[in-house]
């Protein structure tokens, strides 16, 4: 059963079976103290951010409790680390290795004796990480520095950085025994390759070329001798095989009383095997149809290349910080059984976006709020979570912490082929209420021009709240004629609120929105109309300059017209 949590990753960990888990792929945060934010891409303008995590990490973060830990999970990976807190001391870099030492040591643990770990890092603290990975794995369970281009050339020279581009990624690939899952996975080869090589064509057009067919070694390697075309070699097929590809018309002679050779067709051949330096896959751009706008998003051919290497269709993939879910969603595109992890719940949300555009995708979510006492619980310890939940509930996208002039959330719908409305969202996770709370929705709603207002709460509005939201008015919505101004309780949140949108468009939904809506604006922008040409005011007067001067060029008058004479030809 696949399965989704919502929650501290050492924690669910902690109770996955042991030896439950074929492959091992995470991207944690590099430590490189960003705060990352989701930018929810509009169709209508005014992309929305929400803080998805801080990238920082501090010794005051519970970095001493998982080092005091460590001791008792993993003697190796103590004593690395605490040697290498010798000269990083109580640095945030040292913060950093505690925390992900004690998650390294879970992942191993739930890994099954065939099973692989990629990890996901950057110049910044691969070089520690790796040598953390070596203590927990053991000096053989490293196979391969993977380096992933990850971006084209930079430009940081014009702004005075004095480095080479950084245009790369790290992932460590570390197994837990030689007999590891292993498909190998080919990349196309270069048109140079192909034109060198395979320059032959035969009477239907496929390229080929012509390959050794000697036995390697000769006797001593047990190759077969026989005559074949008048030659007698060692060979590396047996003389049934040899037989068998003379009467396919597939072993050649290019001349007579020349070794044979066997045809190899280009549409034949797999590829090349691919290397540990991966400079294929496309990276993710504006233009890109799987840009989200998720920080750190990796491609999908990405994740599929690690999952078709080191599993099989069934197999389990577990990805502990899962993020928008690249990891999850080419799992489940290649049919096999996945679990993530995230502590954001925006970055819940976004797989949940995903995964509704996979019908057949089947999985359980835990950590989230699903009957009233536990959504009012999470209202009680952490209101932004609340916040953010109840958003995600109404089908909308959350803002993110400090001022946010009275707009939790926005819920964008669409009206019609290209036309999207606009519902503003106020989550009121205290107990205490007010009709002046209902106010100032209506009055946010009419200042950010929205076609409604959500107002989110505890309990069951009072009567002046409902006399509040009611002089607001009515308004028609794709679902029909509903109030401006609708009030909706942690119980409806459970039930899923019927709030008259319908066509609420999600972080996929709006982010093809927005590509789209971009798209047809550059394109109008491209071809002025005839109206438009018209009214553009006239050039001013330009003077000719440069040129070369000629010793009998006559000066031009350019205030005089130029009269011409045409030169009649006689005939013939």
């Amino acid at each position: 059963m696949n399965r989704l949590f919502f929650g501290d990753n050492l924690e669910v960990l902690k109770r996955i079976e042991s030896w439950s888990v074929d492959l091992v792929y995470l991207d944690p945060p590099f430590n490189s103290k960003e705060t990352y934010n989701v930018l929810y891409r509009s169709p209508i303008g005014g992309d929305a951010q929400v803080r998805a995590f801080d990238d920082t990490w501090s010794w005051e973060d519970g970095a001493s409790k998982a080092l005091a830990s460590l001791s008792k999970d993993d003697i190796d990976a103590f004593n690395v680390l605490e040697s290498m807190m010798r000269f990083l001391g109580t640095s945030d870099i040292m913060a950093y290795l505690a925390m992900m030492a004690v998650r390294l040591v879970e992942l191993k643990r739930v890994l099954k004796p065939n099973g692989s770990m990629y990890l996901h890092c950057d110049p910044t603290a691969c070089h520690y990480l790796k040598v953390l990975l070596d203590a927990i794995f053991g000096g053989n369970g490293f196979v391969n520095h993977i380096t992933w281009k990850r971006s084209h050339a930079h430009s940081d020279g014009a702004q005075g950085s004095r480095h080479f581009g950084r245009i790369s990624d790290t992932i460590l690939f570390y197994a837990r025994s030689p007999s590891r899952t292993w498909n190998v996975q080919y990349t196309p080869y270069s048109q140079e390759y192909i034109d060198r090589d395979y320059r032959r064509v035969d009477h239907s057009g496929r390229r080929y070329r012509l390959d050794n067919i000697q036995g390697p070694g000769g006797a001593a390697k047990g190759n077969p001798f026989y005559e074949v075309m008048g030659v007698s070699r060692h060979w590396r097929y047996s003389q049934e095989r040899m037989a068998k590809l003379v009467t396919e018309g597939r072993i050649i002679q290019t001349r007579p009383g020349a070794v044979p050779q066997i045809i190899r067709y280009l549409d034949e051949m797999p590829g090349v095997p691919a290397q540990e330096i991966w400079t294929d896959i496309p990276i993710i751009n504006n233009r890109s149809k799987e840009m989200l706008g998720y920080p750190t998003q990796k491609p999908l051919a990405l994740l599929e290349r690690i999952i078709q290497t080191s599993s099989n269709k069934g197999d389990v993939v577990l990805d502990p910080f899962c993020g928008c879910g690249t990891a999850i969603e080419a799992s489940e595109r290649l049919d096999r059984q996945w679990i993530g992890i995230d502590v954001a719940y925006p970055a819940i949300q976004v797989i949940q976006d995903r995964l509704k555009r996979l019908p057949a995708a089947k999985y359980e979510l835990t950590g989230i709020p699903y009957d009233e006492l536990s959504a009012r619980m999470l209202a009680e310890q952490d209101p932004f979570t609340f916040q953010q939940w109840a958003v995600g509930r109404c089908r909308g996208r959350s803002g993110g912490k400090g001022a946010d002039k009275g707009i939790d959330g926005v819920i964008v719908f669409q009206t019609a082929r290209a036309s999207y409305g606009r519902a503003v969202v106020s989550v009121k996770a205290g107990k205490h209420i007010n009709p002046g709370m209902v106010r100032d929705l209506v009055g946010v709603t009419h200042r950010e021009n929205a076609d409604a207002g959500i107002f989110v709460c505890l309990n069951e509005p009072t009567r002046e709240m409902r006399t509040e939201a009611h002089s607001a008015g009515r308004v028609q919505l794709p679902g029909g004629d509903r109030p401006k101004i609708q009030i909706v309780t942690v119980k409806d949140l459970i039930a899923g609120p019927e709030l008259g949108i319908t066509t609420a468009l999600d972080v996929i939904g709006a982010a093809s929105a927005a590509r789209d809506e971009a798209r047809r604006q550059t394109k109008a922008k491209k071809r002025p109309t005839p109206g438009q040409l018209r009214s553009e005011p006239e050039l001013p007067p330009m003077p000719l300059r440069g040129g070369k001067k000629s010793r009998d060029e006559v000066p031009l008058d350019l205030e005089k017209p130029v009269i011409m004479n045409r030169r009649t030809r006689s005939k013939a």
